[in-house]
């Protein structure tokens, strides 16, 4: 029988439960207010006791039958608004269910569901198991039991579009998964992106229009983030990262499947945004740090109807920081909602938005206005800039609003055939004054600044058709489709006139005149009648269609070829005072791709090779003809890419590796003509040749590490080029989180990043210009329970001065501390 404990004043007293109302009585009438909280106190935790035992629970784990993670995986009483996911173990538990016969259901995107009727009875715990099996495996089951290796998650619809496991598939792609963005108390797509091998950042995002988004060297070439959930998805800001699933890298020359549009020879950024689950769930968190950073976000998940055929979630994030500097802040918020219907049981439709505001007044670059030579210094080291003073006399705000959408309509055409029809539509608008600086001789910096203005806009309408079939013994996932690919800028620069800089001040000592560069006597200067801006008005299109197959010659050697053909037009460029076009052109191009795949272990141990193409449309540009400029159309660059590896996913996937070597050779590039000025020359060729790694691993329960490497050899026109970044980089983070005592979710992360010195300026042996070597390390503490999270980071732990920069030179942020604490529900 259960007991009621009751505290009086002088002992402890049990009362048989079968008298707690009266008892109850006797203690409203007669006892002390200071007993009777106690007393209360009790009686609620034998009610909740006697509910407890009118209930039962249902535990379990479920697996996936490829390498994934087993995370968030939707587990529901069918028919109910009970659920929950599992957590980063493939582990659920749901409580407090009234006894009966249900069916539960285990679910997610891209596997197939499982269902089990069960039976819960009062007082007892039912223990229920499953295993998915992705969409292209449901005639061949694969058990593959579930792991805590939380920093890989290799599997992608988007790298190949088509159901190819990472280990089948003969490109390289590093992916940055939510777990890591948590343990990290990562806030942006910046500091995300730190964990990929071989990705170093040029610049943050200028929040400009036209290319306001971050730049990175990736294999010795630029790229920005201009790809989301697989489609055109710029933005001109620093993405927050609530609305990041994870991040997926794509590594070499990526035209075949998606275009050169939206890629780069290095390889492209994509975006993975959060999608609906089938249960009610959320989390609401609050950060603050130095500087004045403060933001709040919000995740809030729930099923629309009681079949849990509409989802619907939504995240939002609101922030504010200042800068370490006198001047320079950001303010921002951003909201993205997501809505999913499941018409009937082949019928998917979903859609999706981001919707940012930004004020920023960040750091100006620092440019070189004159040579290293005149500078009379040769590294960023030399300089004599105390970087805490912006030199700048005011906020100078640059606002950057954003849209984008994303629809997707996925059918199940048979058991071997579905059709995805998928819309994007990415909107950027950016107005304000943007500052820069020019470094002089004598410690001096020239001052400058534009008002900015514009807005672009892409669109992408993309049909594909996959199947999984055999011919003969041989499995082929096939894949056919094509796209229409959109985007258009209209850009307006007011400068000062002449394109004078607005003045020249002293970096050491004293500047009288420090706040004369402010907004107010900028736009005073820029304005006039006779001051005409700038403005430019571009157009492109292309019209795609691919096909590729990836074809089981035996269980263990896989065959892989594709193709893509590209119509490109370009619209040219607008003047719409003399309503005339320039630069009108249009081109075709070719990109293959091939690869092959041996798994020496079936799914853990495989080499790989591949063959890529890319290409970039060059268009018109002045040219020397007989000594004269003339405007010429040059041919199309072309970059092909070979590569070679091992990819591992070992011990139940506690263990994926991934090494490859691969060698880039682009040939074409348009370069300044020497024998005449302003004229151009197509014959240039860079090299790109390289080494990468990345190791991630769960060794010991709650021990999980990442560590890459990556080493790139570039050389243009016997030249290394300054967007190739530094040779050597090495990223890594370890974090390990107590298991079995007391304490259990108490976390500590460990990492950072190292970059070698880097040229930003590189015209010769005696006119170069270095960035110097860094190696910054950050440390996390966390506390993870059920119900709520409480962390505190620490970024560039030793407080060192390093810079990054592309062509420029731009501080990094000194020590910073960060503290966050978030309600689960």
């Amino acid at each position: 029988m259960l007991l009621l404990f009751g505290i009086n004043t002088n002992n402890l007293v049990c009362f048989n439960t079968t008298h707690k109302f009266a008892l109850l009585k006797i203690i409203l009438n007669n006892m002390k207010v200071k007993i009777l909280l106690p007393l209360l106190s009790c009686f609620m935790l034998l009610m909740g006791a006697a509910s407890f035992a009118q209930t039962g629970t249902i535990r379990g784990t479920v697996s996936l039958s490829n390498d994934e993670i087993a995370d968030n995986i939707s587990v529901t009483l069918k028919g109910t608004k009970i659920g929950t996911v599992t957590d980063a173990q493939g582990n659920y538990e749901i409580k407090n269910i009234r006894p009966g016969n249900y069916t539960l259901k285990a679910s997610v995107v891209g596997f197939s569901p499982k269902e089990e009727i069960i039976t819960v009875t009062a007082g007892k715990e039912l223990l229920v198991n499953f295993t998915l099996i992705t969409t292209s495996e449901a005639l061949t089951e694969v058990f593959v039991k579930g792991n805590a290796n939380k920093y890989t998650k290799a599997e992608s619809q988007y790298v190949s579009r088509m159901s190819v496991k990472n280990l089948e598939n003969s490109q390289v792609y590093n992916v940055v998964t939510k777990e890591l963005i948590k343990d990290q108390l990562v806030t942006n797509q910046d500091e995300a992106l730190k964990n990929v091998p071989g990705l170093y950042q040029l610049w943050a995002a200028t929040n400009r229009a036209g290319d306001g988004a971050s730049w990175y060297s990736l294999r010795g070439f630029t790229t920005q983030s201009l790809v989301r959930n697989g489609l055109a998805g710029k933005v001109n800001s620093n993405t927050d990262a609530v609305n990041l699933e994870r991040i997926e890298v794509i590594k070499g020359p990526s035209a075949t499947l998606f275009g050169n549009v939206v890629s780069s020879y290095g390889g492209l950024i994509n975006r993975v945004t959060k999608k609906p689950f089938e249960t009610f769930a959320g989390e609401v968190s609050y950060q603050n740090g130095s500087y004045g950073f403060n933001r709040l976000t919000a995740d809030v998940n729930t099923p629309i109807n009681d079949d849990n055929t509409a989802l619907f979630r939504l995240n939002a994030a609101f922030g504010n920081a200042n800068t370490f500097q006198d001047f320079g802040y950001s303010k921002s918020f951003f909201v993205a909602p997501s809505f999913s219907y499941k018409v009937n049981d082949k019928l998917t439709i979903s859609i999706d938005a981001e919707i940012g505001n930004q004020d920023n007044s960040g750091m100006p670059l620092i440019y070189f206005g004159a040579a290293p030579s005149q500078l009379g210094i040769s590294n960023a080291k030399d300089l004599d800039i105390n970087f805490k003073r912006s030199f700048l006399g005011d906020e100078f705000v640059m606002n950057t609003k954003t849209l984008n959408v994303f629809a997707q309509a996925l059918y199940q055409m048979s058991e071997k055939w579905t059709s995805q029809t998928v819309f994007s539509s990415s909107s950027n608008k950016a107005t304000g004054l943007q500052t820069w600086f020019y470094l002089l001789p004598n410690q001096q910096l020239s001052r400058n600044a534009w008002d900015a203005n514009g807005r672009d806009n892409a669109i992408e309408f993309q049909q594909n058709f996959n199947g999984d079939f055999n011919i003969g013994s041989m499995r082929n996932r096939f894949l056919v489709g094509g796209d229409i690919y959109y985007g258009s800028n209209n850009l307006v620069f007011k400068n000062i006139k002449n394109y004078a800089a607005y003045d020249v001040i002293n970096y050491t000592g004293t500047a009288a005149n420090y706040y004369d560069f402010n907004p107010t006597n900028v736009r005073n200067r820029i304005s006039g009648n006779d001051n005409d801006p700038y403005t430019s008005n571009s157009a492109v299109t292309t019209y795609s269609a691919y096909v590729a197959d990836a074809i089981n010659i035996t269980e263990r050697l896989i065959l892989s070829a594709a193709v893509r053909f590209d119509h490109f037009e370009n619209q040219g460029s607008f003047d719409p005072l003399s309503g005339t076009e320039a630069g009108k052109f249009s081109q075709n191009a070719f990109s293959p791709k091939f690869g092959a795949v041996f798994q020496i272990l079936k799914d853990q141990l495989s080499v790989f090779g591949n063959y890529q193409n890319s290409f970039k449309n060059v268009g018109f540009a002045s040219a020397n003809e007989g000594g004269s400029l003339v405007l010429k159309q040059f041919d199309p660059e072309r970059a092909n890419q070979f590569e070679f590896g091992v990819k591992a996913n070992a011990f139940q996937n506690k263990l994926s590796a991934t090494i490859s070597y691969y060698n880039i050779k682009v040939k074409d590039i348009v370069t300044s003509d020497p024998s005449l000025p302003n004229a151009s020359i197509q014959n240039g060729t860079q090299f790109s040749k390289g080494f990468e790694l990345e190791i991630t691993a769960n060794p010991i329960p709650g021990l999980n590490l990442l560590v890459g490497y990556a080493k790139n050899d570039s050389e243009l026109n016997d030249l290394r080029p300054i967007t190739a970044g530094p040779e050597n980089l090495i990223n890594y983070w370890f974090s390990y989180n107590l298991q079995t005592t007391k304490l259990k979710g108490l976390g500590l992360g460990f990492g950072g990043n190292y970059g070698d010195a880097t040229y930003v300026y590189n015209a010769g042996p005696t006119e170069t210009f270095e960035l110097p070597s860094y190696s910054v390390v950050n440390a996390a503490l966390y506390y993870d329970q059920p119900k709520y999270r409480v962390s505190l980071k620490v970024n560039n732990l030793t407080d060192e001065l390093y810079f990054n920069g592309y062509s420029t030179i731009n501080v990094q942020a000194p020590r910073t501390l960060m503290g966050s604490i978030a309600y689960k529900f």
